[in-house]
């Protein structure tokens, strides 16, 4: 059974060797795998990877830690508190259709083609997973919980945040910030293709030549990044949750 992941991705990557070599795809539009190493090599050499890379870490870190906060304390108001989830109730399904591409214009207009644009996407990208996830989280805490921390004198909001409700609804917040960290990936792209520095300006650039190696370059860049988050938090997210062990 331990063979099958591997065996899985040779296959893969196997099918999709063959694909353009025999003709079924123009290796112009796909390229095989076999010349990913060469073109990795080139773009590594010549500065551009780790550029692309440092830049884009840059707007996603920032990004997605705007978002969480957001999302996270937006989400926990409402949750505690029902007046304030009638009040934004309506506000809330006005924006939340909306895709982040939609909001494009708007992060040139007010921040100009400038890192700070790129923060904006990514913020509204992860800002409503964050806040759902924390507002379904703090919602469904059990009513037995308050009622016993309102019999031990913990009657203030406050209080019964730090003392009921984060304790009991950290699990269902690390969902929702598991989830964001993946999706912030996804807003890059859509935060730089229209000029900011790093890995989606510079797939663009890529794409625009035809040069669909270095897109696929960028493209398993971002996924290992992802890959290598995602298991630093899960890491993380199991310390936290020892308790429930």
């Amino acid at each position: 059974m331990r063979l099958l992941p591997p065996l899985g991705l040779l296959i893969f990557l196997a099918v999709w060797e063959a694909v353009p070599r025999l003709g079924l795809v123009n290796p112009a539009f796909l390229p095989p795998p076999s010349v990913l190493p060469a073109a990795f090599l080139r773009e590594f050499t010549s500065g551009e990877w780790l550029a692309a890379i440092w830049n884009s870490l840059g707007h996603y870190t920032l990004g997605l830690a705007t978002g969480t906060l957001l999302g996270i304390a937006l989400g926990i108001v409402t949750g505690m508190y029902r007046p304030m989830e009638r009040l934004t109730s309506w506000v809330v399904r006005v924006l939340r259709p909306v895709p982040g591409l939609a909001w494009v214009p708007f992060a040139i207009i007010w921040f100009g083609v400038a890192p700070s644009a790129a923060v904006f996407i990514i913020a509204i990208g992860v800002f409503w997973i964050v806040y759902f996830a924390a507002h379904g989280a703090i919602s469904s805490v059990d009513r037995d919980l308050i009622e016993v921390a309102d019999a031990f004198g913990f009657r203030s909001g406050p209080e019964r945040l730090i003392k009921v409700l984060l304790p009991a609804a950290t699990p269902g917040l690390l969902v929702g910030v598991r989830t964001a960290i993946g999706q912030a990936w996804m807003a890059v792209v859509a935060a730089e293709i229209f000029g900011v520095a790093g890995l989606g300006q510079r797939m663009m650039q890529a794409s625009s030549l035809l040069a669909t190696d270095i897109v696929v370059v960028y493209m398993l860049t971002m996924a290992g990044l992802y890959g290598l988050l995602d298991t630093v938090f899960v890491a993380l997210q199991g310390r936290l949750l020892q308790w429930k062990a």
